[in-house]
């Protein structure tokens, strides 16, 4: 049958010619959406083309205890022996003057830990490593000097100071860790306690000096006072014996081929051992700390200064208190 309803070859042509416009202005329409717009380029990258302009190591140290003291991973060590050190971030920089976390500790270990990633846990850091690290830090963020202020003795005379960080630093990378040593009738073993037992024994030295001033308030009376200082006194004794406990690894009696390692044996012993062994090991151990502690700065006074009242000669005590030592 035919289709009356077909259309004519002129026709036909004619929808062919409004097709081809159709797909025409079809086309042109997307290419002026896809014209890029006035100003900035809009770019989607693949990845976030910040991340190059991101913190960089600063300055690359060695530890004091060149690695060794630190448990487990919670130091990620170095073929070198050297680690990088990041400057801080703004949020590094609040972090320690949030005080509640300076005091438990914790802003430190956050700190250490944004600073140096190959620290992976800062609370068993060893305490000969804590302020040379912290020093590498400060010295990262803002520079090899700091500026401190201290009143010169004897007077009300406000003096500034300018300490070489570098200088300082080198010198606690320049001592030697004796951890084993002889004493009269016994060898003995030793290691650095680590950050959170001495945050732990800083928390509880401060809450015991809060009861000495208990103690000196003229408004208590006399029998409470000594029941206080005598707790007092007893809880600080048993602080100096859980440090020297804590620090102890192995005691070997000079008659025995073998030391003693169990925890639990070590304290019974300094428990009832004769105080000439306990004082002979605390010695040591103090010793070794006052080689990773600051000495005081010494300095020469100026004639203003000896007129005022102050000695030819006095020591300035030199602090690393994080609230002012990082910013």
């Amino acid at each position: 049958m035919v289709d009356n309803n077909m259309p004519s070859p002129e026709q036909l042509e004619q929808m062919k010619a409004q097709m081809a416009q159709l797909q025409q202005n079809q086309t042109q329409g997307q290419g002026q959406q896809q014209m890029p717009t006035q100003g900035v380029p809009v770019v989607q990258p693949q990845g976030n083309p910040l991340v190059k302009h991101l913190r960089q190591p600063k300055i690359y140290i060695k530890l004091p205890s060149e690695g060794n003291y630190w448990p487990g991973k919670s130091l990620e060590k170095t073929e070198t022996g050297e680690y990088p050190v990041y400057a801080m971030t703004a949020k590094d920089e609040i972090t320690f003057k949030t005080p509640d976390a300076l005091l438990n500790g914790q802003a430190t270990v956050d700190v250490i830990q944004s600073c140096m990633p190959n620290i992976k846990d800062a609370w068993k850091m060893p305490s000969i490593d804590t302020d040379a690290i912290l020093i590498a830090i400060r010295m990262a963020s803002f520079g090899n000097s700091i500026d401190m202020t201290a009143t010169v003795p004897n007077t009300e005379i406000q003096k500034d100071f300018t300490l070489d960080l570098q200088t300082i630093f080198d010198n606690y990378q320049a001592q030697v860790y004796e951890d084993t040593f002889q004493i009269p009738g016994f060898k003995v073993q030793i290691k650095p306690v680590d950050y959170k037992t001495m945050t732990e024994q800083s928390v509880k030295a401060f809450e015991q000096q809060r009861i000495f001033a208990i103690v000196n308030n003229d408004g208590i009376d006399d029998k409470t006072k000594l029941e206080r200082f005598q707790a007092s006194f007893k809880k600080l004794t048993e602080i100096n014996l859980g440090i020297v406990i804590d620090s102890v690894v192995a005691i070997q009696p000079d008659d025995s081929d073998e030391a003693v390692v169990n925890a639990r044996h070590i304290r019974e012993f300094l428990d009832g051992c004769e105080a000439s062994v306990y004082n002979g090991i605390e010695n040591h151990i103090k010793a070794q700390k006052e080689k990773f502690t600051q000495a005081p700065l010494e300095s020469k006074a100026t004639e203003e200064e000896i007129a005022a009242g102050a000695p030819k000669t006095y020591s300035v005590p030199i602090q690393f208190d994080q609230s002012n030592f990082f910013g």
